[in-house]
Formats: structure tokens, C-alpha cells, sequence
């Protein structure tokens, strides 16, 4: 089944016509929980990972959960997100790539607690005999080590929330203020950058955005991925749920259901309390060095 997020209940560039020079276009993947084989597209699921090609270990400090015990030993990374260039329409991918694969170590990093991420880019087509995933290691979080399902990518059209020029949105604080008092919907919410898992746009900051530099030119990366724990919250489903899930989410209290759960976080992730890792990546300097950020409430 496909997944259509449902148009926007109003023509944001109407009522903003100072927002249109800031829109951009996010692919999100719509994750649900199913079995995608390594040539998939796919969402914690099996990688075409070449056999000859050894599967990557974390090589830094990592700790327990919810402690600070180093963890001793080799730990392989989990798959994130494996995605075909066909499966993501306006996404820059590498010359001559065409397979974009994410993975994470499952284990906390660095000041904020982190799991840390690494990416791959590959040509399908140049990969012969097909290795197998690692089952992850049994001591490793499972709020960080994502279940397999299936992805329905859909493109989308976002606008700033925490991205917005103050200036900008010192501007138009009256007129969001307006179209809330006068329709209920709450332009951060409803009508500015997609919820969930995604690709391209707005990274789905939870706190201030934090954009990483490139260590080589200095120049500010371009968001490439956001992970997030939940595909809408109690908020944002108004607008974000997709039209197909509407039928088993259908009101503010059933989308706490069972079934409206699933389609919540079909991934089982839980990044800190709600929150996302966001993948970077700087697309002058050769190789694209990648940099990331984690927040949450």
C-alpha cells in the first residue's frame, strides 16, 4: 500500500507569499512494519552489502545504556535506512551512485548519548554476491536498533519552523496567530516540515537547530536525513498522518490505539524522549564528509 500525506488545508504560499523562497522538498519514507529483502528500500531491514566487503564496526567510545560503563568489545553497526535513487525523487545522490545506505552504532556516544551514524554510498548493480546483515548485538538498546519494515516514499513539499529567520518569523507572528484563531491550524505543526523519517527538506529539529560545518571548506552541510522516534505525535497526525492510515486513526484518542501505534513508530525507535538523529553531509568537498546532531524533549 501506498502512503499519501493529505494536501495542505491551506495554500501556505497564499497566506505566505514570504515563505516561498524557503520551500524545499523532502522524501518521506513512510516506514511500516514488514519483511524487505537486501534489494529493497527499506527501513532497519537487510543491506546489499557486498560479501567480499567487511561489514563496519563501531571504532569508537561507546556506552551502556543509560550509564557511563564503556562497553567493551567489537560491536557491528545496525542498518538504518538502505534507499534506491529511484525510490528518492530530488535527492542529490554521488555520480555514478545510485544506493544509499545508513547505519548506526546501537550503543551511546559522545556528551549527549548518542547513537552514532555512518554512510554509504554504492552502485547497486556493482554488487555481486550479497553478504549477510549481522544480527545485532544482544546487548544493544532496542529503542536504537530499528525493526525491518517496508518504506512507502512520497515527496513532499516543507517550509522552516525552527529554521525560520527570526526577522521572518518576528513577521509573521500576527498573521500565524490569525490563521490559528480563525481555522485551528498551528503553522509550526501543521503546515511547516514533515514529521518522521524522511530525507531532504528540514532536518525535524526537536530543539534549536544545530547545523554542523564541514571541517574541510567551513561551509554549513546540507541536511540529508532525519531519523526520528515517531512518524506524528498527538499534534502533528492532524495534518502529517497519511490518508491511508486514517481509517485506523481517526480522532485524538485513537491514535494512541494499537493499530494507530503501528503506524506511529512501526520502527520501534526511541531516541532520547521523542527525539531524532540528523544526518549531514557536505556536497563540495570530495568524498561528502558527513556530520550528524541528536536532540530531544
Amino acid at each position: 500500500m501506498t502512503r499519501h500525506t493529505p494536501p495542505r488545508p491551506v495554500d501556505v504560499e497564499a497566506l505566505f507569499p514570504e515563505l516561498r523562497p524557503l520551500r524545499r522538498e523532502a522524501v518521506r519514507l513512510h516506514p511500516r512494519a514488514g519483511r524487505p529483502s537486501c534489494r529493497d528500500s527499506s527501513v532497519g531491514g537487510p543491506l546489499l552489502w557486498p560479501a567480499d566487503e567487511p561489514w563496519p564496526v563501531c571504532g569508537e567510545e561507546h556506552y551502556e545504556a543509560d550509564s557511563n560503563t564503556l562497553h567493551e568489545g567489537e560491536v557491528h553497526l545496525v542498518p538504518i535506512v538502505q534507499v534506491h535513487q529511484a525510490d528518492a525523487p530530488g535527492i542529490a545522490f554521488p555520480r555514478g551512485r545510485d544506493l544509499l545506505q545508513v547505519l548506526w552504532c546501537p550503543y551511546d556516544h559522545g556528551e549527549f548519548r548518542y547513537p552514532l551514524p555512518r554512510v554509504h554510498w554504492r552502485s547497486a548493480h556493482a554488487v555481486g554476491r550479497v553478504g549477510a546483515t549481522p544480527s545485532p548485538h544482544p546487548e544493544a538498546p532496542e529503542c536504537y536498533v530499528p525493526a525491518p519494515c517496508v518504506v512507502h516514499p512520497e515527496q513532499v513539499t516543507e517550509y522552516p519552523r525552527w529554521d525560520l529567520p527570526k526577522d521572518l518569523s518576528d513577521a509573521l507572528e500576527d498573521r500565524f496567530a490569525q490563521l490559528e484563531g480563525e481555522t485551528g491550524w498551528l503553522y509550526p505543526y501543521h503546515l511547516a516540515e514533515a514529521p518522521g523519517i524522511k530525507l531532504g527538506g528540514y532536518p525535524g529539529w526537536t530543539q534549536q537547530p544545530v547545523w554542523p560545518e564541514c571541517g574541510g571548506c567551513g561551509q554549513r552541510m546540507d541536511h540529508l536525513l532525519t531519523v526520528a522516534s515517531w512518524e506524528y505525535d498527538g499534534e502533528s497526525w492532524r495534518t502529517w498522518l497519511p490518508v491511508e492510515d486514517r481509517a485506523v486513526v481517526d480522532g485524538e484518542e485513537s491514535w494512541r490505539s494499537e493499530r494507530g501505534r503501528a503506524a506511529q513508530d512501526s520502527a520501534g525507535l526511541m531516541l532520547g524522549d521523542v527525539g531524532g538523529v540528523y544526518v549531514f553531509e557536505c556536497r563540495s568537498c570530495p568524498g561528502r564528509p558527513v556530520g550528524h546532531w541528536f536532540d530531544c524533549s
